[in-house]
């Protein structure tokens, strides 16, 4: 049976709460570090300022089945704005009866509206399920690494703040 339309609605500072109630729950499924502090911090960041990005509850008939980041930037490759969804998480009762692919094709609409020419994401190398879903919809592998570095901030610098690596 395939699962209800999503609704996604932009999250405001008032959903900041349950947001990082449902990111605590998406780290401690992958076993990452979880730092309340700074997630609070980051989904404030970006109720405040759509040029970040945006963040939006999954609702599925007036519940919230889950939430969905979207982060904004540029690229010289894909010729302008490019984006990557950050997050997508769907408590596990929602899961399974393609409400992840409803899910990522309203971001993706989104993400056409907003001008973007290039989607990223991050798949954990064990999570087959999510790849599969992810490759059905036409996401490939470019055969790269990922590779990050944590910059430390600058002393005083605005908005500075510590960051945990997940």
């Amino acid at each position: 049976m395939s699962a209800p339309a999503p609704r996604l609605r932009i999250a405001t500072a008032v959903d900041v709460p349950r947001l990082c109630e449902l990111m605590a729950e998406n780290y401690a499924e992958a076993g990452y570090p979880f730092d309340p502090a700074a997630a609070r911090a980051c989904f404030e960041a970006l109720a405040r300022d759509p040029e970040l990005g945006e963040t939006w509850l999954v609702l599925v008939g007036g519940e919230v089945a889950g939430y969905a980041v979207l982060a904004l930037g540029f690229s010289l490759e894909y010729r302008g704005r490019d984006a990557f969804v950050d997050d997508l998480y769907l408590v596990p009762a929602h899961r399974g009866g393609g409400l992840g692919r409803r899910a990522m094709d309203a971001v993706e609409a989104v993400a056409r509206e907003r001008g973007v020419t290039a989607l990223h994401l991050e798949v954990e190398r064990d999570n087959a399920r999510a790849e599969a879903l992810y490759r059905r919809l036409g996401y490939r592998d470019k055969d790269r690494k990922l590779m990050t570095k944590l910059l430390a901030p600058q002393a005083g610098a605005a908005g500075a703040r510590q960051t945990s690596e997940p």
